[in-house]
């Protein structure tokens, strides 16, 4: 009995991966080998969407700040 139990195991992986092999691969784009200037280009427009977020955060941070100091001001006046 232990034998049909670990054979039984053995063709229900088998059908699970041949499925989500079938599967996944009508489901996606076929891969495209970028060039190496795509590569670049690429990595160039992620890092400039990269710094136009963190500049707006620190904006948002620096307008925080300067009403924190105000605050700060009227606190130590009183």
């Amino acid at each position: 009995m232990t034998a049909q139990k670990s054979s039984d195991t053995g063709s229900s992986r088998s059908s699970t991966a041949t499925t989500a092999a079938t599967t996944g691969a009508t489901g996606r784009k076929p891969w495209k080998k970028k060039t190496p200037v795509e590569v670049v280009l690429d990595q160039i427009n992620r890092l400039r969407d990269d710094v136009a977020q963190k500049e707006e955060e620190f904006k948002q941070a620096k307008k925080q700040l300067e009403k924190l100091e105000a605050a700060r001001k009227v606190l130590e006046a009183t």
